[in-house]
């Protein structure tokens, strides 16, 4: 009897020594897992970022690692979900709103590289182009103050309004506006995944949408809309991660994957130029 009892603790000890060893060995470098971990965890917004890294798979795993998308619906929640080490990366904002995210929130990320740019454009219900847009017309734009200097750019590139001479222009305000000759009104009261709803409900006279979330709703930036952004726009759309992870070789091999030719021609094709990738 005593024989059998000492085999049986024996073997229960042994057990959970196996499961404390696989628990350890298995955690993914998200939730502070093994450095060396094969499985790769990335939030990333529906389009066009999922769609891209969905393709990105098969790629990595020629590489040897596994490839996890995780969606989300809004531009705070994946920076959130990256610092608390749910995410190993994310992949949905350019390089300003990354800088600006992190002075507001002391976020200590990266910018691991550079994929694609996504121009924005200008829709309306109402006007063919921005030539016949009325005085004192309503422009619709996100109130994500990041994007407020690039759009303003874009207008004043288009001979809407002027900006100070002496203001940076990624980071330019309403209040940077010197000249508005056709006494443009600007709403800046809506989050940027609501701009496609607000344009075909018709409200204002011109909404600023940008491309991923214009795509999603099934919108062609490149078709329907009365103005684009130049393709030569900055504002690169990135991979962030927490710093110091970027040496790492899975983060590499995520970049690189991005970068080939076969996820370039993919963007290409996919998005008719909606969406233009970079290859540094």
């Amino acid at each position: 009897m005593k024989k059998w009892l000492s085999l049986a603790l024996a073997l229960a000890v042994a057990l959970v020594l196996a499961a404390c060893g696989t628990s350890e060995k298995d955690g993914n470098a998200g939730e502070g897992g093994d450095k060396d971990s094969k499985k790769i965890t990335v939030g990333a917004s529906n389009v066009p970022h999922a769609e891209i890294l969905e393709e990105a798979k098969p790629l990595l795993e020629e590489k040897g690692f596994e490839l996890d998308v995780v969606t989300f619906q809004d531009y705070v929640l994946p920076n959130q979900a990256l610092e608390s080490k749910e995410l190993d990366a994310n992949y949905f904002q350019h390089i300003p709103y990354l800088e600006s995210q992190k002075a507001e929130h002391g976020y200590d990320f990266t910018n691991a590289g550079g994929i694609h740019i996504e121009p924005i454009g200008v829709y309306s219900q109402k006007y063919k182009n921005l030539e016949e847009l009325p005085e004192g017309a309503t422009i619709i734009m996100s109130n994500s103050v990041a994007d407020h200097g690039r759009i303003l750019s874009m207008l004043e590139a288009e001979g809407l309004i002027t900006l100070n001479e002496d203001v940076e222009k990624t980071e330019a305000t309403l209040e940077d506006i010197k000249d508005n000759p056709k006494k443009l009104e600007f709403d800046t009261e809506y989050e940027a995944s609501l701009l496609p709803q607000i344009y075909n409900n018709g409200e204002g006279d011109a909404v600023l949408i940008n491309s991923n979330y214009a795509i999603d709703a099934g919108l062609n930036p490149l078709k329907d809309s009365i103005a684009i952004e130049d393709k030569d726009s900055p504002y690169v759309n990135v991979i962030a991660v927490r710093t110091g992870d970027e040496e790492k070789e899975g983060i590499k091999a995520l970049v690189e994957v991005l970068r080939s030719k076969e996820i370039q021609d993919f963007i290409l094709e996919q998005y008719e130029g909606a969406v233009v990738p970079v290859s540094e």
